[in-house]
C-alpha cells in the first residue's frame, strides 16, 4: 500500500522526472507516462463505495444444480482387458493409459468409476458400455 501523506509531492516529482525526460522518450513512452501518472493518481486517493454513482442493476441469476453421478464399470469373466480398454477409449473418451488403468482397477477390485457427470451425459456411454457386453451402472 502507498502512503497517502505525501500524495500532492509523489505526483509532482514523477511530473517533474517525466517532464525533464519528454525530449528523449518516444511518444508511446509519454503515453505510458500519462497513464501511470493518472492510475498512480487514482489510487492512491481514498475512495470509498457511497463515493461512487453506480447505476441501479437488476441482475438475474439463474443457478443450475445438477446431480453428479458415478458410471461404474464392473468385473467379469467374459470380456477381455483388450475389449474393455477399446470400448472405454471408444465410449468415454480416455486416453489409452486411462482406459488401461481402470481396465485393471475394474480387474483387481472388482469396479471402478469411469466417468462422472449427470445421469443424462453418463445414460448414453451406460448404454454403450453395455451393449458391448460390459456390465456398467450409474450409481449415485
Amino acid at each position: 500500500m502507498m502512503d497517502n501523506t505525501n500524495h500532492g509531492d509523489m505526483v509532482q516529482r514523477m511530473r517533474l522526472t517525466a517532464g525533464n525526460a519528454k525530449n528523449s522518450l518516444p511518444v508511446s513512452a509519454h503515453v505510458f507516462s500519462e497513464t501511470m501518472f493518472n492510475f498512480v493518481e487514482l489510487n492512491t486517493k481514498e475512495t470509498t463505495m457511497h463515493e461512487l454513482e453506480l447505476p441501479d442493476i437488476e441482475v438475474l441469476e439463474t443457478i443450475d444444480t445438477t446431480d453428479v453421478v458415478d458410471l461404474v464399470v464392473f468385473n467379469d469373466d467374459v470380456n477381455t482387458f483388450e475389449h474393455v480398454i477399446e470400448t472405454l477409449i471408444r465410449v468415454c473418451r480416455h486416453t489409452p493409459e486411462q482406459a488401461e488403468q481402470c481396465t485393471w482397477i475394474i480387474h483387481y477390485r472388482g469396479k471402478c468409476t469411469v466417468k462422472q457427470g449427470s445421469f443424462e451425459q453418463l445414460r448414453p456411454m451406460r448404454d454403450a458400455i453395455c451393449e458391448a457386453g460390459i456390465d456398467a451402472r450409474i450409481i449415485g
